[in-house]
């Protein structure tokens, strides 16, 4: 009766065992090896609650913004820090450009749509690009909720640049300039929001 007990308790271990094998390489129905997120981070694959160093600031992913326009697409993430946000604007066409930008409600666009050329803070801009893009978003993107957005973006000298951007009837303006990515150190955070709920 012992013999019998003892080989049913090495059946079960052994059973047991081959179970756990199967399960972490993925091979039991349903089971699927958990895959952690990378901790290699750059301007494209950014998270929420990654840190993002630029000039002596440390800025926090609070979102992000997807464009797309047929088959191209290029995001925004909103970068807090305390109550200072800014927009960093990653873009890849023939080379990668990337923009950290502020928004502003200091240029007063009644028309619409806005003129092609326009001058603010004393500097001239030109239109280079404007379309309808469809949006996709992560986190927190203050009021930028439409699925839809129109948008402009002009380029002045010296790397300035100036997006506006049309959401539902509100007109949003942002203004900044280009900047080097290997100017930014990226630091991989804990997938949360740090500001806001």
């Amino acid at each position: 009766m012992t013999l019998l007990i003892w080989l049913g308790v090495i059946v079960i271990v052994a059973g047991g065992a081959y179970l756990l094998v199967l399960q972490q390489r993925g091979a039991l129905p349903g089971s699927k090896p958990k895959e952690l997120p990378s901790l290699k981070r750059n301007v494209f694959n950014l998270q929420i609650g990654d840190i993002v160093q630029h000039m002596g600031i440390d800025w926090v992913v609070e979102g992000k913004l997807t464009y797309t326009v047929d088959e191209y697409s290029w995001c925004e993430y909103m970068l807090q820090d305390n109550n200072d946000i800014r927009w960093l604007s990653v873009d890849e066409d023939d080379m990668v450009e990337v923009a950290l930008l502020e928004a502003t409600d200091r240029l007063d666009i009644s028309e619409t749509p806005p003129p092609k050329k326009l001058t603010f803070a004393d500097e001239n801009y030109k239109c280079v690009d404007s379309g309808i893009a469809s949006m996709t978003r992560e986190g927190t993107v203050q009021r930028r909720k439409a699925s839809r957005c129109q948008y402009f973006d002009y380029e002045g000298s010296n790397d300035k640049v100036l997006s506006i951007e049309l959401w539902d009837g509100e007109t949003e303006v942002t203004v900044g300039n280009k900047i080097n990515p290997r100017s930014l150190t990226i630091l991989p955070g804990d997938g949360n929001r740090v500001y806001g709920l």
